[in-house]
C-alpha cells in the first residue's frame, strides 16, 4: 500500500501542477510573469518531493523483490530514471538557469516515467488476494 501511496502523490502531483493548477491560474486572469513565479517555485518543489518519493519507492522494491531489482525490474529501471530526472532537473536550474527547455524535458522525463511505472505491477503481489490470518 506504500508504493501506491507515494506513486498517487507523486506522479499525481506531477500531472496535477501544469494538466489541472497553472491553466487554471491562467483562467482566472493571474499576471503571466507571476504565474511563471509560481510555476518556477511550486515546479521545483515538487520534483524535490518526487526524488523523495522516487527514493522510498526503491527502497520498498529493494525490500520487497531484492537489490538487483533496481537495474533488472522494469519498475526500478522507471525509477532509477525517474531519480535521474530529478537530479537533470536540478542539475540544470542551478548550473544553468537559462536553459528553461532543459528544465522542461527533464520535467516531462519525470512525468511519462512515472505514467509508465504507474502501469506495473505492485512488487510483492502477485495478482491474488492474500489471505487474513487468525
Amino acid at each position: 500500500m506504500l508504493w501506491q501511496l507515494t506513486q498517487m502523490l507523486w506522479v499525481g502531483g506531477v500531472w496535477l501542477l501544469h494538466v489541472g493548477l497553472l491553466p487554471v491560474l491562467g483562467r482566472v486572469g493571474l499576471a503571466p510573469l507571476l504565474i511563471d513565479e509560481i510555476a518556477g517555485m511550486l515546479t521545483a518543489l515538487l520534483v524535490g518531493f518526487s526524488a523523495a518519493c522516487v527514493m522510498f519507492q526503491a527502497l520498498v522494491l529493494v525490500q520487497a523483490e531484492g537489490l538487483a531489482s533496481l537495474w533488472r525490474d522494469i519498475r526500478g529501471q522507471l525509477l532509477l530514471m525517474s531519480l535521474y530526472a530529478c537530479g537533470m532537473f536540478f542539475a540544470v536550474r542551478l548550473g544553468w538557469p537559462d536553459a528553461s527547455q532543459w528544465q522542461a524535458f527533464s520535467y516531462l522525463v519525470l512525468g511519462f516515467s512515472g505514467l509508465v511505472l504507474v502501469l506495473q505491477p505492485v512488487p510483492g503481489w502477485s495478482g491474488r488476494v492474500r489471505e487474513a490470518h487468525p
